[in-house]
This record gives structure tokens, sequence and C-alpha cells, in this order.
């Protein structure tokens, strides 16, 4: 196991940390098309075995496509697997550079299979599948409000908001 190369990349809006393991290597790009590109670079001399993201609300898409472009092996987490994994170690403490080094460590220990991106298609409507889960809570939420309001003007906004 000692020469495969699994790396963890804890993204966040404005960058990705990655940590690579068993180096121990941990750098930072910017999370752009150009900080992309520079990742796809650095992580093309190690060849890993895997690369782990942690699902953030679609932030993490733009990498995990990148890198399955480059045909690199990648799988997006499921954040309440890093949590228990994390809990698991006794690591309590938490910044974008740990949770990478976290990643990495989740990837060498339990090494989860691969993915594979659906194709351009599958993804926009997974997208919009998303976006309608969304808009369902929140008229969820704004009728639970208008049972419970008791102002007009409050009744009023919320009724326009329903629609």
């Amino acid at each position: 196991m000692s020469d495969q190369t699994f790396v963890g990349i804890d993204v966040s809006k404005a960058r990705l940390d990655v940590a690579v393991l068993p180096s121990g290597e941990v750098f930072a790009v910017d999370n752009t098309a150009l900080g992309l590109t520079e990742l796809l670079i650095r992580l093309s001399d190690v060849q890993p075995q895997l690369v782990v993201l942690e699902a953030t609300g679609g932030l993490e898409q733009a990498a995990m496509l990148a890198l399955h472009d480059a045909g690199l092996p990648v799988t997006v987490l499921n954040p309440r697997q890093v949590r228990h994994f994390s809990r698991a170690l006794g690591q309590h403490a938490k910044t974008d550079r740990m949770d990478a080094v976290l990643l990495a460590r989740f990837a060498q220990t339990l090494q989860p299979e691969a993915q594979v991106p659906g194709d351009a298609s599958q993804r926009a409507l997974e997208a919009l599948l998303a976006r309608r889960r969304q808009v369902v809570d929140l008229l969820t939420m704004e009728r639970n409000r208008l049972h419970s309001s008791r102002d007009p003007y409050v009744q009023a906004d919320l009724k326009d908001v329903i629609g």
C-alpha cells in the first residue's frame, strides 16, 4: 500500500486545499480554471490511486469533472461519512488543510470506488431536480410561516412569495 498515492481535496468557493499521501505534501490552488489546470499538472506527476472530494453543495463539481476528464480516478464523498471517519480517529480540530489530510486518509484507509460522472444531460437533470427540491422546501417553510404569522403585512408578503 505504501507505493499507492491517495489525494484528498477540501473544496471551498475560493480555493482547493490538497493533501497527498503517503508523501504528506499539502498545497492549495485557486478554485478557478487556472487553479484546476495547476492541480492537474501537479497530480499528473504523482499518478494517484484515488482522489476524493467531499460533497459541498455543488462547489466540488468543476474539480471532480476536471479530474475525471484528465483520467484520474475520483470520487465524491458524503459529508456524513467523512464526519464519522473523523470522529473515529478522534480528530476534532478543523481547518481546510486538516480536512484535506483527513480526506486523503479516508481514501487511503477505506479506498472507496472511483465514480464515473453522468453525461452533461444527466448532470443538468440532477441540477434541476436539486433546484426543485430547494424551491419545494422554501415554499413549505413560507407556508408554515404564513400559518403562524399574525401580522397582516408579513402575511401579505408571504402570500406574494408563495404566489
